[in-house]
Order: structure tokens, then C-alpha cells, then sequence
């Protein structure tokens, strides 16, 4: 598997646990995404041993260039930023636009009744990232890896069907990850499907609040305190 290579054996042994008429769907299969050298690029860029949490998604993004094996990570977003807020590709990304605003609350950048396009764009942003990917590598310098419960996406119809079909994945992984001083972020229904996975005995943490497409996540309080000290927004070296 095109994984680090301390992953590699883990995640052997989690993709073996598949079924086997699914693999040989990954394996020969052209339409779906991300595509097979890169549905676990989450385990190729962020090495086991410097993973300290993993944060669940639900599925890859729908669209083809948005999709690269990371949750949460939309390629499709050039910038993070523009001249009136929010960027507009940001804006259409519901669940990335609710997780930027909890930043810049958690950041305290802005306060609730502050948060505005019209203040977004007054703040003085030469501290800030501004691309999708810094915000990738923000999140994988503290230890945070992007995985999503399905792996890869057909269509809005078989969402749910690839979600069950890595479930044998998911759990292999968290068996072998049990005994790891590990948190795991969980995110509205997906806190439920994960926690049926888990083994009965684990050292996880569970971090779960409502789904940042909901608007409470934005000024959840424990969202923004776990959060804080990351300082995913910060320019790397500046943090």
C-alpha cells in the first residue's frame, strides 16, 4: 500500500480485513475517487509515530478535484481568503466555512457578534495562512490525521454503502491503535458509527461535538478550546 512506512503493516492488515470482492473494486475500479494511489495519502504524509489524533470525516468531497484523500481538505479551495471575507470557494464549502469561523472565534480573532465577511475582511491577515494545503500541514504539525470513515466516493447514493464497506478497515486500525495514547475526533453521526468500531478495551480519548455543517458548532466552547492551542490558522514557524 502507498502508505509511510510506519504504517505500512497496519494498514495492510486493515485493508486484508476488507472483503474481498471490495478490494478487488478498489483495485480494478476507474470510477470512483480519490483513486487508489491516493485514497490513504492521510497515512503517506503524517507518520505513525508522530500521530497524536485522529479526526473522523464523514466521505470524500463529491467532486473529483476537491477529493485527494484528506478530510476536511477541499483541493478545489485556492484561497482561504478574499477580499470580501471568506473566499467564495469557502463559502460554498459549508462544513470548511463553519470550521473557519470556529477558528478565527477560537482564535480570538473575532467575537460571535463579530463575525462578519465585513470584519473577516478588516482583519489584518499577514499572520495567516492562506491556502487549503498550510491548513493540511498545520493540522499534520500537531499530530492530526485526516481521515474520513469512506474512503473514497461514487455517488451521493452509495455514501453510505463504501462507509460499510470500510468499516472492516476502520476497525482493524483502531485494534491495532488501541493500546496508543490516542484522540479521536468525532463529528455529529459519525461519533456513533466510529464508537461501534472501537475495541472494548482502548486508551482513545474521544473528542465529539456536533457536525460543522451545523451553525452551534461554530461557537461550541469545547470545540474551540480543544482546538485553540493548534493555532491551525497560524503561519507555520510563526505559531
Amino acid at each position: 500500500m502507498r502508505v509511510h512506512e510506519s504504517w505500512q503493516q497496519l494498514i495492510n492488515d486493515a485493508y486484508n480485513a476488507l472483503d474481498g470482492k471490495y478490494r478487488e473494486f478498489l483495485e480494478n475500479d476507474s470510477g470512483y475517487f480519490p483513486n487508489f494511489d491516493n485514497f490513504l495519502n492521510a497515512f503517506l504524509s503524517l507518520p505513525k509515530h508522530k500521530t497524536k489524533a485522529i479526526l473522523f470525516g464523514q466521505d470524500p468531497y463529491p467532486r473529483e478535484k476537491s477529493a485527494i484523500g484528506y478530510a476536511f481538505i477541499d483541493a478545489n479551495v485556492k484561497h482561504i481568503f478574499g477580499e470580501k471575507g471568506l473566499s467564495k470557494e469557502v463559502n460554498r464549502a459549508t462544513s470548511l466555512r463553519n470550521f473557519i469561523k470556529m477558528l478565527l472565534l477560537a482564535s480570538n480573532s473575532l467575537t460571535p457578534s463579530s463575525l462578519t465577511q465585513e470584519n473577516i475582511a478588516a482583519l489584518d491577515k499577514k499572520e495567516f495562512i492562506d491556502s487549503i494545503m498550510q491548513l493540511k500541514d498545520n493540522f499534520e504539525a500537531n499530530g492530526v490525521l485526516l481521515l474520513n470513515t469512506a474512503l473514497v466516493f461514487v455517488d451521493k447514493r452509495q455514501s453510505l454503502l463504501h462507509a460499510k464497506a470500510f468499516a472492516p478497515f476502520m476497525k482493524q486500525l483502531l485494534s491495532s491503535l488501541a493500546e496508543e495514547q490516542i484522540e479521536l475526533i468525532l463529528f455529529g453521526n459519525i461519533a456513533k458509527d466510529i464508537k461501534k468500531l472501537l475495541p472494548p478495551h482502548h486508551h482513545f480519548k474521544l473528542i465529539e461535538s456536533c457536525h460543522p455543517y451545523n451553525l452551534e458548532f461554530i461557537t461550541d466552547a469545547k470545540v474551540q478550546e480543544y482546538f485553540s492551542p493548534m493555532r491551525l490558522l497560524s503561519i507555520i514557524g510563526q505559531k
